[in-house]
């Protein structure tokens, strides 16, 4: 991400740094399907958890990554990640809730979307190009951010993950099939324990 600047708005709480590489679970896997439970503990142990997060995203190049991908089932995320001006935002947010525009104010942005548990693949999906995503912090102090461009997509994919839902099961069952056909045809770069494991190298 060198072409953006250093995140402006670092919402990380001091929690960026000095995590454990954990396995990024796959869409094939129980905990990716079930609502999450509430974070209700804010605790050292919890920081901890965020602490591995962000260097398993860090790890997988991501620039979000839900607790239920690192095998948990509670309901926080991290990010670090662009918005429409290319300044990038840093932070945590615990049982988030995202709000949508609507009516005219609704504005869809088609564009090529990923997820760090189905490595390798994209298809393209349409989202709503601003979010406003509510929530707690780390010490469980309530938290608003406002989201644009892909903040906005990220906010979206993110809270999806925390209630069960993947994007691949927002694509049509043609793209979905081609989204799976991608994941497979690169399945043999990506490790089980990706990105403890790095990943493969790619010859052309």
């Amino acid at each position: 991400m060198s072409q953006y600047i250093k995140p402006a708005n670092d919402h990380s709480d001091g929690l960026a740094e000095g995590g454990t590489v954990r396995r990024i679970t796959r869409w094939d896997e129980d905990v990716m399907h079930v609502v999450t439970r509430p974070v209700d503990q804010f605790d050292d142990d919890l920081r901890s958890l965020v602490r591995d997060m962000f260097a398993t995203m860090d790890a997988a190049n991501g620039v979000g990554l839900a607790a239920p991908q690192v095998g948990v089932d509670l309901a926080l995320f991290v990010y670090e990640c662009p918005d429409d001006d290319q300044v990038i935002h840093r932070g945590i947010v615990c049982n988030p809730e995202v709000e949508l525009p609507k009516g005219r104010e609704r504005v869809l942005d088609t564009t090529d979307e990923g997820c760090l548990s189905w490595p390798g693949a994209y298809q393209p999906l349409s989202r709503p190009d601003t979010a406003i995503c509510r929530g707690l912090d780390i010490n469980g102090e309530p938290i608003e951010l406002r989201g644009t461009g892909y903040l906005a997509r990220c906010f979206q994919h993110e809270t999806d993950h925390l209630n069960g839902v993947v994007f691949g099961d927002r694509l049509s069952a043609r793209a979905r099939r081609l989204l799976d056909q991608q994941k497979e045809s690169l399945a043999h770069f990506y490790p089980d324990d990706w990105p403890v494991t790095p990943k493969g190298r790619q010859d052309y």
